[in-house]
């Protein structure tokens, strides 16, 4: 039998609204499998965490940014000429780091055999409110 998994590696986005305080929730994950081609992303930005770091932050703003990060992950014509570069390219400068308040945590990897499936189940884990 074949073992059809494939390495990925992942990176949560980070939105820190005042960088001064270090504190962050996570409002994403972007997912790379190159050996299945595929780069996707899931988002979710949990307003009432975000005012409970910042009470003056704009929400509508940072789910703009927040959203320019999934839509140069889906290669959409919004992002302009980032969404045309290679996928792999395009992963490695979302997870560049950067010091903006929205911004991708540090790379970690896995196996998959359903990238989107794991893209699916790492927004439930790691960005999703616990229920």
């Amino acid at each position: 039998m074949t073992d059809r998994r494939h390495v990925f590696e992942y990176a949560v986005l980070q939105v820190v609204p005042r960088a001064e305080r270090g504190e962050s929730i996570n409002a994403g994950v972007l997912l790379y499998c190159r050996r299945l081609d595929y780069l996707g992303s899931r988002v979710h930005l949990d307003v009432d965490r975000l005012r409970a770091l910042d009470p003056t932050a704009d929400p509508d703003s940072v789910a703009r940014a927040v959203r320019a990060f999934a839509d140069v992950c889906a290669g959409s014509e919004v992002a302009g000429p980032a969404a045309e570069e290679e996928i792999g390219r395009r992963f490695r400068w979302l997870t560049a780091p950067r010091s903006t308040v929205v911004r991708a945590g540090p790379v970690h990897s896995g196996l998959t055999a359903a990238p989107d499936a794991d893209a699916d189940r790492l927004l439930r884990q790691l960005v999703l409110p616990v229920r």
